[in-house]
């Protein structure tokens, strides 16, 4: 695939720098930082997003944080690990990320921490790199003719390494004249679907039509809804899908208009402790996010809001889990 123009994320200089994903689609504004506290902050201002890329800034948060204090400190390695972990809750690739590079610190001598941290970071970049393109790839084989895709959230550049995930398969199944158009929901309440997938899909020049959240059952209704792919934050054992709030919703519509409805995620999203979707941990948001729009304030601040940041789909509502390792339909006995 044909390579873009932006990048979400990269390691240079000894500094980690990414694009505030919170200015786009009108700024694209670059952040270099070597301070894991602010890399830490940009994961929770959502700056950084997206499962796979905040597993990789939380990575690399860690070896910069011995970028200084390149010796062993348990005590000091704990802060920093907690610091990070606290971050955001559902998104397990940050807690898989996390882990290895605490298993390597556990066994590592006193010496060189900096480096050898920063060596596990750019191997957890890579290899999510080579997910995204075998996802692509394996993405093909869900269509049949060329079709209408309905996303939702942002599962590309700027939520994963290389061209992401479910948008790796959209880009990937465009270039090889198998998509007509790409209808994008919005995604409230932070508009992920208008400021960042429609950024991505116009940066690749696919054709796309942005509409609200809850016209996606009217898009489905007249029939221009072919299939529904999108990404997850973290996969249970029996495929329960912790994703963006709303992508449960399209899921039950998929069902009532016999549409597929697949989730794309490299295997680092699957989280082999949790049997079933009613263990995630489910990440609420502040009450601003809603009654703000960017600094405008479009309600009274005096309102209750309810605000989860996901929602679970059932396993038996997924048409197919798409990972780098293949297409697999419910019930997911490969997740065993």
């Amino acid at each position: 695939m044909k390579s873009n123009s932006y990048f979400p994320l990269k390691f240079e200089d000894d500094k980690l720098i990414f694009i505030d994903q919170t200015k786009l689609p009108l700024k694209e504004n670059y952040i270099s930082t070597d301070d894991y506290n602010r890399i830490a902050e940009a994961i929770e201002r959502l700056e950084i997003r997206g499962a796979p890329l905040i597993g990789i800034a939380a990575a690399y948060a860690c070896a910069l944080a011995f970028k200084n204090h390149n010796h062993k400190d348990d005590d000091y390695f704990n802060k920093v690990y907690n610091r990070l972990a606290s971050t955001r809750p559902t998104a397990v690739n940050l807690f898989h990320a996390l882990k290895e590079i605490e298993n390597t610190y556990i066994n590592l001598a006193d010496e060189n921490v900096y480096h050898v941290l920063l060596s596990i970071a750019n191997r957890i970049f890579s290899a999510e790199e080579n997910y995204s393109e075998k996802i692509a790839k394996n993405g093909l084989n869900i269509f049949r003719k060329k079709s209408n895709v309905l996303t939702h959230c942002n599962t590309g550049a700027l939520a994963a390494a290389g061209f992401g995930t479910a948008f790796a398969i959209i880009k990937n199944a465009f270039e090889h004249q198998l998509i007509n158009h790409v209808f994008v929901d919005e995604t409230r309440p932070l508009f992920q679907g208008l400021r960042l997938t429609a950024f991505e899909l116009e940066k690749n020049k696919i054709p796309f039509t942005v509409q609200t959240d809850s016209s996606a059952a009217v898009l489905m209704q007249e029939g221009k809804i072919d299939i529904v792919i999108t990404g997850a934050d973290r996969i249970a054992l029996n495929g329960d899908s912790a994703n963006k709030i709303g992508t449960y919703n399209l899921a039950v519509l998929c069902n009532f208009h016999n549409i597929p409805f697949y989730i794309a995620a490299p295997s680092s999203t699957i989280d082999r402790t949790i049997a079933t979707g009613a263990e995630i941990a489910i990440e609420y948001r502040s009450s601003r996010e809603v009654l703000f729009v960017g600094d405008h304030q479009i309600a009274k601040e005096s309102y209750q809001c309810f605000c989860p940041a996901f929602d679970v789909t059932p396993a038996h509502l997924i048409t197919g889990i798409i990972t780098e390792e293949g297409v697999f339909p419910f019930p997911y006995n490969f997740l065993k």
